[in-house]
C-alpha cells in the first residue's frame, strides 16, 4: 500500500499544495469577480435544476472551510498541546457534517 501512495505523497510535496491552501487570501478570493461570478452562476443553475443535494454539499464544504479557519478551530493546539476542552465541539461539527452527508446519500432518495 505504501508503494501505491508514495507517488501521490511525492506529488503533494513537490507542488506545495498544503502551503498554497494555508496561504489563500480569503478576502481577496471573496472579492474576486473571477471566483464569485462563476460561483453565483453555479448556485443559480443548481437552484434552477433543483439540485438540493449539490447545494447542501457546496454550503457544507464552504461552512467547514470557514470553520476550520476560525479562531476557535485554530486555538485547538496551543504551544504544541491539544486543548481538550475544544475537542468535543470540533468533533461534534465533524459528526454533524458526516450525518448530513449520510442523510443526503443514503437515507434521502431522489
Amino acid at each position: 500500500m505504501a508503494d501505491f501512495l508514495a507517488p501521490i505523497i511525492d506529488f503533494i510535496h513537490s507542488t506545495n499544495i498544503i502551503e498554497q491552501i494555508r496561504e489563500v487570501d480569503y478576502k481577496g478570493l471573496a472579492t474576486n469577480a473571477w471566483f464569485i461570478v462563476p460561483l453565483i452562476i453555479l448556485v443559480l443553475y443548481w437552484l434552477y435544476k433543483q439540485a438540493v443535494n449539490n447545494l447542501v454539499i457546496l454550503f457544507l464544504c464552504i461552512g467547514l472551510w470557514l470553520f476550520s479557519g476560525s479562531p476557535y478551530a485554530e486555538g485547538m493546539i496551543i504551544n504544541g498541546e491539544l486543548q481538550l476542552d475544544k475537542v468535543l465541539p470540533v468533533a461534534g461539527v465533524g459528526v454533524g457534517a458526516i450525518g448530513i452527508l449520510v442523510y443526503l446519500f443514503f437515507i434521502r432518495s431522489d
